[in-house]
């Protein structure tokens, strides 16, 4: 029962851990090619952000009437797939002065952008961290000591399921506790005629990442302590056997025909991210921690991937100084001014509220920061051996 708490909180925060974080407030520097507008009479300074559509950006977009009312100025939201965002900013990237001020940045494209001096060094500009943010949430977003992203939005794979199909399969949320529950699930879907369990195609990062889970169920990473490709251990074998079976049980959809076939009713489980879906009591799907466990003899594993959505200002950015105004400013409209432990404690709450009663009295704040942090330096050392 205390793994199955432990997973849930971490799924939870994960999701919900940004909400403790802030930017410290900075003395903005003078004009770096786009002066901070005031409110006169002259026309508006234009302004682009290139940002990852749905939830993702419609968390940022609330600050922006404030900011245009405040600054003088006019604001473009561009919204883009996974894929195009990461093209759009690198080839952006090439031109002397660029097309957008502010945008969305997956961690995983961190070294990259880096190394290809795509992102403004935001410590150089006054950006700094507020104390109370979770400091393995910032270790995408620095090189050495240097921060290059603002994180923004925390991330945990989950299971999405279809209420009624998991049901009628003979199982409650809570009975989901190993990978031989979601075949059993999926099998019996399928033979009621639906789909059993949908994975991402579309790219190589959606069906790696869907992969991840499945090989550390079964012990594995995806490269060796000499940073070897493991494709030929047993371990890697045996998961991708367990993931063909599961494919043969459903097929693969992108992410929203994922969320419209599960909460439609005609697919029973898929993995998901809880940026796609809003689930309640009324909706037809919900969330679920991806099982620990392979078998109910297994030992429980970690078997969550991990990933923050950031904000950065592009090198080449007309508006620099305009754009850490607006980092800070969507960093307050978020978390609130100056609130940053207030909120920290709200979340923390909510997430106790998750756990069952009886341990409940033992999930204080030391142990869910605890339990986040070590979850955040696990993957922050398996994506350091893959580097």
């Amino acid at each position: 029962m205390m793994k199955k708490a432990l997973s849930l909180i971490l799924a939870l925060a994960m999701a919900l851990s940004l909400a403790a974080c802030g930017g410290s407030k900075t003395e903005t520097p003078a004009d770096n090619g786009g002066s901070t507008a005031d409110n006169t009479s002259a026309e508006p300074t234009q302004m682009t952000l290139i940002l990852r559509g749905g939830t993702y950006a419609e968390a940022l977009k609330a600050s922006l009437p404030d900011f245009e009312a405040e600054h003088n100025v006019k604001i473009d939201v561009q919204e883009l797939s996974f894929d195009d965002l990461h093209t759009g900013i690198a080839l952006d990237a090439v031109n002397s002065t660029g097309a957008y001020d502010l945008c969305m940045v997956d961690g995983s494209w961190m070294a990259e952008f880096t190394e290809n001096n795509v992102l403004a060094n935001l410590s150089e500009m006054g950006y700094s961290f507020d104390d109370d943010i979770i400091p393995a949430t910032t270790t995408i977003c620095k090189v050495d000591d240097s921060i290059y992203l603002a994180p923004f939005f925390g991330n945990v794979t989950v299971m999405l399921y279809n209420k009624q199909l998991i049901a009628d399969a003979g199982y409650t949320p809570e009975d989901i506790t190993t990978f031989e529950d979601l075949k059993v699930i999926a099998q019996k879907t399928k033979d009621a005629g639906k789909t059993g369990f949908l994975i991402r195609g579309g790219s190589a990062d959606n069906i790696v990442s869907d992969f991840i889970p499945h090989l550390l169920v079964h012990g594995g990473w995806v490269i060796d302590e000499n940073n070897q490709p493991t494709v030929d251990t047993p371990e890697f074998k045996a998961a991708m056997q367990e993931y063909l079976d599961l494919y043969a049980l459903g097929g693969t959809m992108d992410k929203d025909d994922i969320v419209a076939a599960i909460d439609g009713g005609t697919a029973a489980l898929g993995q998901a991210w809880p940026g796609w879906y809003v689930p309640t009591a009324d909706t037809n799907a919900n969330y679920t921690v991806i099982p620990t466990k392979l078998n109910d003899s297994d030992t429980p594993k970690n078997t969550s991937m991990y990933g923050v959505w950031c904000i950065g200002i592009p090198n080449n950015a007309p508006h620099k100084d305009l754009a850490l105004e607006l980092v800070e400013k969507a960093e307050l409209s978020i978390m609130g001014s100056g609130q940053g432990a207030k909120k920290k404690k709200q979340v923390f709450a909510a997430l106790r509220a998750k756990c069952p009663a009886a341990i409940r009295w033992a999930i204080t704040d030391e142990v869910l920061d605890a339990v986040i942090e070590h979850a955040f330096d696990v993957m922050t050392a398996a994506l350091g051996k893959k580097s």
